[in-house]
């Protein structure tokens, strides 16, 4: 059963990633999210460039993502290059009904929220189950902190009622591709109100990024059992 479950999830995320590739113009700039979702997108991009779609560049929020991108034959640059992009594609590890997100899961949070930040559209790929009516839900809030000042971080986080799991990588501490370390914050009930959390969050000294991306998504494409749907704020 579990296994069918994953097959479908897989099916979803291929849909997705075809629908928002379909998205993409010729003459765009383009952001390439990072995780399994945004992997597809990059995937049916790849395709398309090969079918003879010219992008005017394209800007990785990860390495993981540059390097499958450049592997298909999509021309990667950095935000030096393009500092503004005219397209962002990327997964979420939760949304609500607003398009407010949970992202982080696969620690780029940090790149992610600087890469979706120069663009002037951003489109969420997801599933089903991902959607929830309360962020925090089923997920932790990934916090990027910077580990000289982990402890004390640690201690103000606990204040605001989160229970704290340090990320881990097999045995040792996961690094960020910035060298800082993530606590995945859950909190009880979920989260009542994010805007504010996510401003007490960024209060703290030793904060680098959290994983709330608010007011930055105009549309999600949703996979489920009856197909794509689409979500927008306008």
């Amino acid at each position: 059963m579990a296994m069918r479950h994953d097959i479908e999830r897989d099916t979803w995320k291929q849909q997705v990633g075809s629908a928002a590739a379909r998205r993409v113009e010729d003459g765009m700039i383009v952001g390439l999210g990072t995780g399994s979702t945004a992997h597809q997108f990059i995937y049916a991009l790849g395709r398309r460039v090969q079918d003879g779609l010219r992008l005017a560049g394209a800007v990785a929020s990860s390495q993981a993502s540059k390097d499958f991108a450049t592997s298909l034959g999509i021309t990667v640059g950095n935000l030096d290059t393009y500092p503004e992009i005219d397209l962002y594609v990327d997964g979420a590890d939760e949304i609500d009904p607003q398009l407010r997100l949970i992202k982080g899961g696969g620690g780029a949070l940090l790149h992610e929220k600087i890469v979706v930040s120069t663009a002037r559209r951003f489109i969420v790929i997801t599933d089903v189950t991902k959607q929830v009516s309360r962020l925090g839900s089923s997920v932790p809030v990934p916090v990027e902190i910077i580990p000289f000042g982990a402890t004390p971080a640690r201690k103000r986080l606990e204040a605001l009622g989160a229970s704290i799991q340090i990320r881990q990588q097999g045995e040792t501490t996961f690094i960020t591709e910035s060298g800082n370390i993530i606590f995945d914050c859950t909190f009880a009930g979920g989260i009542a109100n994010p805007e504010e959390l996510d401003a007490h969050l960024h209060s703290i000294v030793g904060v680098v990024e959290t994983g709330l991306f608010l007011n930055f998504a105009q549309e999600a494409l949703i996979a489920g059992p009856d197909g794509v749907k689409t979500l927008s704020l306008n």
